[in-house]
């Protein structure tokens, strides 16, 4: 009934107030069948695509006959919350990808990191970044290795250009040190890093606490 509605929104009005403020608006209108809920919605390419929602259900326990005792010994209907965090995870997955533009987050991307050798034909540059491939391969992180022939900075462009969050060179210098070159999409510098502070450094981007 209206009743039951009106206490609904102004619980969920409540809940909204003490979770975020006054970050969110009310969406006079919107379509709502079973009871007003919380839609989440996010923006990606100019457009707001709703995500997650939270909504009461009236209708649900009632027609299924579901009853409760209350404080006072009364039999009630009760509110069924639907709860779908992300809606659906293909339709996440479809925002995500429109609002990353390829560009993922480190700890959700399909290629977290390229390695490759300054000098494909060296052997001791080869073994080094086959060390390297394998320490973080086994580490869990999205890692190739490239050891083809080829020019170096076509290498790094195409990195970018892929959407690599890092790509880690090796030279005679980082070989002997145990060490990489790296650098990070869409920057031009590069930063010295030995092989254990950059897994060190990898598990703290791909820690959801981070």
């Amino acid at each position: 009934n209206d009743g039951l509605w009106l206490l609904a929104e102004r619980a969920l009005r409540a809940a909204l107030h003490e979770f975020a403020g006054d970050e969110w608006s009310l969406d006079e209108g919107g379509g709502a069948f079973y009871g007003p809920k919380i839609d989440c919605k996010v923006e990606a390419s100019g457009r707001w695509l709703q995500c997650a929602s939270v909504q009461l259900d009236f209708q649900m326990p009632r027609r299924f006959g579901l009853q409760y005792v209350d404080a006072g010994g009364q039999r009630r209907a009760p509110v069924l919350i639907h709860r779908a965090v992300l809606g659906s995870i293909e339709r996440m997955m479809a925002v995500l990808a429109e609002r990353c533009q390829g560009r993922w987050p480190f700890w959700l991307s399909p290629r977290q990191v390229l390695v490759v050798p300054v000098h494909a034909g060296d052997e001791a540059q080869r073994a080094a970044v086959a060390e390297v491939h394998a320490a973080l391969r086994g580490d869990g992180f999205a890692v190739e290795l490239d050891v083809s022939d080829g020019d170096l900075r076509y290498k790094i462009k195409e990195s970018q250009r892929r959407c690599f969050n890092y790509v880690a060179v090796v030279g005679a210098r980082e070989a002997a040190a145990g060490a990489v070159s790296l650098r990070a999409l869409g920057e031009k510098k590069s930063r010295n890093m030995p092989l254990a502070e950059l897994r060190a450094h990898f598990a703290q981007m791909a820690s959801l606490d981070n």
